[in-house]
């Protein structure tokens, strides 16, 4: 028995192979890879505290304390917005360039201010943390020789484990990028 819910990004007959998702709308942002274990386990636990803390507001608030609801709820919407922008870190390209999101600050470069965008092999950051490994990292070059901080690397949340996942993505932004740098 088909469900048809379980496969609408991809055919019903296709492997269940991590393939990247696909782009048919080139003026939109997207993200060329699906978000990894780590990110989305990260997220997932955030949202499962957020739901004890909104239980605990519940039950707080219907004690008759509302200013402690309050301030429960509060946390709660910020572990939600801490949760969602978690799961929107990453790269995302677009044919007007690509843009590095952080969970703190966005950066945009146009594809034609970009002269090279690469795959090279460097330390990387394990997990976003100070400690660094050797690795491989996806850097975006502007014109005037500046190098950008990595879009993506392989021991990233997205990529950690997931070497081929890596591999497919680095190429679809490099893609991207010969396609409209010119254009």
């Amino acid at each position: 028995m088909p469900l048809p819910f379980l496969t609408a990004d991809r055919a019903f007959d296709a492997s269940a192979e991590d393939v990247a998702l696909p782009f048919d709308d080139h003026d939109s942002w997207r993200r060329p890879y699906r978000p990894g274990p780590w990110r989305v386990a990260a997220a997932a636990t955030l949202l499962l505290l957020a739901s004890f803390v909104l239980l605990a507001a519940l039950i707080t608030g219907a004690a008759g304390a509302l200013s402690g609801a309050a301030v429960c709820l509060a946390l709660a919407g910020a572990v939600i917005a801490a949760a969602l922008r978690l799961l929107r870190v990453g790269a995302w390209v677009s044919r007007h360039g690509v843009r590095r999101v952080g969970f703190f600050r966005t950066s945009t470069v146009a594809w034609s201010g970009t002269s090279t965008v690469r795959t090279v092999q460097q330390p990387v950051k394990w997990m976003g943390l100070p400690r660094t490994v050797q690795g491989q990292a996806l850097v975006v070059v502007r014109q005037n020789g500046e190098a950008l901080p990595p879009l993506v690397t392989d021991h990233n949340a997205d990529f950690l484990g997931r070497e081929e996942a890596f591999e497919r993505a680095t190429d679809a932004v490099e893609a991207w990028a010969d396609e409209y740098r010119l254009a």
